[in-house]
Parts: C-alpha cells; sequence; structure tokens
C-alpha cells in the first residue's frame, strides 16, 4: 500500500516518462508534489524501489524506469500502461536505412478527428531493432494531439504491428466502417467498443462491434527532435 505521496510521485515519473521517455529531475519532483526540500524525493524514492514500484537504473545518474503501477490508479492517472519505445532522431537525413528491414509508411493515421483510411505506401523507414522480424509491420504520421498522454505526438510516426485482435487496453488503428481509421485505445464491454483516447479534451467514441475492425497494435515510435 502506497502512501498519497508515494502514488502521487510514481504517477508524475510515470507520466514523465511516457511523454519524453526522459526521467524528471529531483528538482521537478519536489515541485510536482509541493515539498520544500529535495530530501523527501530521496525518501520516496527509495520506498517505491523498496516495495518493486520502480528501479534505479545503473550508469545512469537519476535515471528511473517504471516497473509497476498502483493497482488502484485508474486509467485517467496513468493514461495506462503504454511505454512507447521512442526511437528518437531516427528519422534524420542521416539514417542509414539500408542496414536491415523496412516498413513501408501508408500516410497519415488521425490521433484526433478520423482521417480517410490506410493509403498507399509513401515511404519507407527502418524497422526498430528491438521488434521481431517475423512480424508484419508498417508505419503511420501522426496527426492530431489525442494521444499526448500516452507518449505520442503528433508529427511522431509509429509503427504498427498487423494484427485483427487487441487485448483491451491496447492502443490500435482501429478502421471506422470500413472508410475511417484513428489511432486509439481499445476497450470492449458487451456489445459494444470504445476508442479512447489520451487527452481529457477528447471524449471517448462509443461504437457498435460491427462498425470496428482492428488493423493492428502500436508497438514502437519514431520521433525527430530539432
Amino acid at each position: 500500500m502506497l502512501t498519497k505521496k508515494q502514488k502521487n510521485l510514481l504517477l508524475f515519473i510515470n507520466k514523465k516518462l511516457r511523454g519524453s521517455g526522459v526521467s524528471p529531475s529531483y528538482e521537478e519532483m519536489k515541485d510536482s508534489l509541493n515539498l520544500k526540500s529535495k530530501s523527501g524525493i530521496h525518501r520516496l524514492i527509495s520506498a517505491l524501489e523498496e516495495r518493486g514500484f520502480i528501479k534505479r537504473l545503473a550508469h545512469k545518474a537519476r535515471a528511473l524506469e517504471v516497473i509497476k503501477l498502483p493497482e488502484t490508479a485508474s486509467a485517467n492517472d496513468i493514461y495506462n500502461s503504454f511505454s512507447p519505445s521512442v526511437i528518437k532522431g531516427g528519422l534524420d537525413e542521416n539514417t542509414n536505412s539500408s542496414e536491415g528491414p523496412e516498413v513501408p509508411v501508408l500516410g497519415k493515421i488521425a490521433a484526433g478527428t478520423p482521417v480517410e483510411a490506410i493509403q498507399n505506401e509513401v515511404s519507407r523507414v527502418p524497422l526498430p531493432n528491438n521488434l521481431e522480424k517475423n512480424g508484419s509491420y508498417f508505419g503511420l504520421k501522426v496527426q492530431g494531439d489525442s494521444m499526448i498522454e500516452a507518449g505520442i505526438n503528433e508529427g511522431d510516426t509509429v509503427i504498427i504491428k498487423k494484427t485483427e485482435t487487441a487485448e483491451n487496453g491496447k492502443i490500435v488503428v482501429a478502421l471506422i466502417d470500413d472508410h475511417e481509421a484513428m489511432l486509439k485505445r481499445i476497450r470492449k464491454k458487451g456489445k459494444t467498443v470504445a476508442l479512447e483516447s489520451a487527452n481529457r479534451n477528447y471524449e471517448t467514441k462509443i461504437f457498435g462491434p460491427d462498425r470496428v475492425k482492428v488493423q493492428g497494435i502500436l508497438v514502437s515510435l519514431y520521433r525527430n527532435f530539432s
């Protein structure tokens, strides 16, 4: 059982890691909890580590990894457990994509208002090294901001593993009525399918099961930094 401060710190660390892939500084953690000194943060981190919620990464100053989240945390607290595997700057002009398999990029995908269904190939990107080479993948350019609190920003190139099924809570490419595609978190309950955004400014969309077809699940993404 975590204290309120321990839980809030854990969720803050998780949110920062999801958004940027970088652990927050002790100063940022102190400010997030309105503490007067960093010594309190040191104690909270030690307590979270002892309880198996986080791990300090060796050979990296102040780098943290979230191992698990409290069972009492809501979907709104964590926008859930997806942690994008971000390849930073992976698509710049110096990328040599001829050294391994490539993934076709099939146009844009809406993280916001739906766009037309997946288009024809417009470019190719290297298959991230951490993915199984025996799968079938494609890429899509993210348009919109409805998934930003899951660490997915406009302009990112998401890597999708082709599949027609997905577990509840997975971020998927969903095809609506066979002509509109969107990137959302899927949740099925009874005879309805909910497609959730990871941005409180967007409403959850509810559909009948015959209107939604899963095209694939999100497994990685490329992000360029200027």
